[in-house]
């Protein structure tokens, strides 16, 4: 039996003492594409946060696994390192740290050696083109100044770049109009063309990214619970009589 890429297992998580995830089952298998979906204050961005360890989330029960190996209570650097990767829902300016430099350090943390300053630029300069970014943004510092739609590339780029073994989309598509949408849109599914093995979760709100992404498996966010999972077709359902038919 194939030990799956990333499995949630029973998975209970609190803010502040608060309970906002309350048992949640989910497993992504190499080169799937999952989405998870759900209305505000589901817990969606809860749990892309926990699975990559941000401190903030407390997880008071259940497991998180990594290709067999529960990685439940790994840092966030560690987790990183090991292939887990997390697209932010609003992307953090860093000031003071150019892109290539940022992300000559992650490359080379991911790798576990060193990389050139020239490797990184023509890795850089290539996926760039592929997400019709001006190769000047290379130089300024981390999304400061950036567009919604820029920070939402660059979050991209450095999935291409980083190489990660499964990728959590917090809300890629949220804030992007039609061609910004299409353009991240391609740019993960370029990722997976070198990569067939990526898994994704993404998370959203929204139908429109899942018709281009066209997902395996859909699942139903409500009250901290999963409610539902199947098949495109679910997507569909939702479109169509919204996130009431599964509200208690």
């Amino acid at each position: 039996m194939t030990t799956p890429l990333l499995q949630i297992e029973a998975l209970h998580v609190a803010v502040e003492g608060v309970p906002i995830l309350r048992g949640v089952d989910l497993t992504v298998g190499e080169g799937e594409v999952h989405a998870l979906m759900g209305p505000n204050g589901s817990g969606k961005s809860t749990l892309a946060n926990t699975l990559l360890g941000n401190p903030t989330y407390q997880v008071t029960g259940g497991a998180v696994r990594f290709r067999g190996e529960d990685v439940t209570q790994w840092p966030t650097d560690v987790r990183a390192k090991a292939g887990m990767f997390l697209a932010f829902q609003y992307p953090e300016e860093i000031t003071g740290v150019p892109v290539i430099q940022f992300l000559r350090q992650a490359m080379s943390a991911r790798a576990g050696e060193d990389r050139s300053v020239l490797e990184v630029r023509m890795a850089m300069l290539e996926w760039m083109k592929k997400l019709t970014m001006d190769p000047a943004f290379g130089e300024r510092h981390l999304n400061q100044g950036f567009s919604g739609g820029e920070k939402k590339r660059n979050e991209i780029l450095q999935m291409a770049l980083l190489q990660p073994e499964v990728a959590i989309l917090d809300e890629t598509d949220s804030g992007l109009d039609i061609d910004a949408l299409r353009i991240v849109a391609e740019g993960v599914q370029a990722v997976r063309a070198e990569r067939p093995q990526l898994g994704v979760l993404l998370v959203t709100h929204y139908t429109r990214i899942l018709q281009l992404l066209q997902p395996d498996r859909v699942h139903v966010l409500v009250d901290g619970r999963l409610v539902d999972s199947g098949g495109p077709e679910l997507a569909d359902r939702l479109e169509e009589e919204g996130f009431d038919p599964w509200k208690s």
